[in-house]
């Protein structure tokens, strides 16, 4: 009974793997489309965190959306799975401490610069417990285990899914940081 309970886990860890990988793919994908979109307000996105020296602003700011669409396509496609899990999830982090380092400096006003969605995000702790959340959801598929025969669209289902909780998340964050939000607490008090 026990070996056969050993590649039902595997095969269930491949699995949440795949929804973590397609779906933190697509996360990537749409942001670094947002990003070249309005990659001229991307440096100054970028300078506003204030941690970087001005002198790596525009590189960083150019390279960016680029490491973001490449990184999403490797993790959708499967390709260079483990490597690009990891990358992401050291993205996902580093984007996390930046957020977490303004917020601690009170600098809570400032875009995240997750993408320029339809909805400015001002950064939140909200934002900062999504991007570890992110990460964490990516570690099954570091383990690298063949995904079981025939689940691939389940796998590929659940992404989508898990993108689509994503950008709902996202919604739901940055109206809450609206004015008109924020002119409604003021109101009902």
């Amino acid at each position: 009974m026990i070996t056969s309970a050993a590649p039902n886990l595997a095969g269930a860890v491949a699995l949440v793997g795949q929804i973590a990988t397609v779906g933190v793919g697509l996360v990537f994908m749409t942001a670094g489309l947002g990003k070249l979109r309005h990659r001229a307000l991307l440096p100054g996105v970028l300078a506003n965190y204030r941690l970087l020296p001005a002198g790596l602003v525009a590189p960083l700011a150019a390279v960016l959306p680029v490491v973001e669409l490449a990184l999403g396509g490797l993790l959708v496609s499967g390709l260079l799975s483990v490597p690009a899990t990891a990358l992401a999830m050291a993205l996902l982090l580093v984007f996390a401490w930046a957020m977490a380092v303004n917020l601690r400096r009170g600098r809570g006003h400032i875009d995240c610069g997750c993408g320029h969605a339809a909805l400015r995000q001002p950064l939140a702790w909200p934002l900062v417990a999504r991007n570890v959340a992110l990460a964490a959801l990516l570690v099954p598929a570091l383990a690298g285990l063949p995904l079981p025969a025939g689940t691939w669209p389940l796998g590929l289902t659940g992404g989508v899914v898990l993108f689509l909780l994503f950008q709902l998340f996202n919604a739901i964050v940055a109206l809450a940081g609206s004015p008109l939000a924020n002119a409604r607490k003021v109101s009902v008090r």
